[in-house]
């Protein structure tokens, strides 16, 4: 599972004195331990009988929910590194992109641009879309084969692109 390969990886950072790597892999546990406690909460509102067995068996994240934990870290950097150039902070910056890169380890192979435009295209014939007003649709369709794939940002941009061209 991806939470004991992200711990292993805690471990060996720990070792190396990677300071960058080990806040990193700090902060991605306890995202996910964040979550599996929001889980929890919701687990014992349904069923309040459970054993703790049973309820650590339930709130236990799979790895596709860990990959959504990740994403939404990698969006924060990917936000945060935009904020910092547009403010001369290169020193950030370059932090940024560092915890960027230890996250993007553990997310599945980027889509290309290409990969998207065909995604896109696929779900703008399928729509029938006629322009921009499709817009909401065609990103209902898209969103689903592209989360933890693509920047959503990029994929919107593509949308965009795509429809504007009808």
């Amino acid at each position: 599972m991806l939470i004991e390969e992200i711990k292993k990886d805690l471990i060996s950072a720990l070792k190396e004195k990677n300071e960058t790597a080990v806040s990193t892999l700090r902060m991605v546990t306890s995202s996910i331990f964040n979550k599996e406690m929001d889980k929890r909460v919701k687990v014992l509102e349904l069923e309040p009988n459970l054993d703790e067995e049973q309820l650590k068996n339930k709130v236990k994240l799979s790895d596709e929910e860990i990959i959504e934990v990740i994403s939404s870290e990698v969006k924060k950097r990917r936000d945060s590194i935009a904020g910092f150039e547009q403010g001369g902070r290169d020193d950030l910056v370059k932090k940024e992109k560092i915890e960027l890169a230890i996250l993007m380890k553990y997310l599945p192979k980027e889509l290309t641009e290409e990969e998207i435009s065909k995604i896109v295209e696929n779900a703008i014939l399928k729509i029938e879309a006629k322009g921009m007003k499709d817009i909401g649709p065609i990103m209902k369709e898209v969103s689903p084969q592209t989360k933890g794939k693509a920047d959503g940002n990029l994929v919107a941009k593509i949308v965009k692109e795509k429809l504007e061209n009808i």
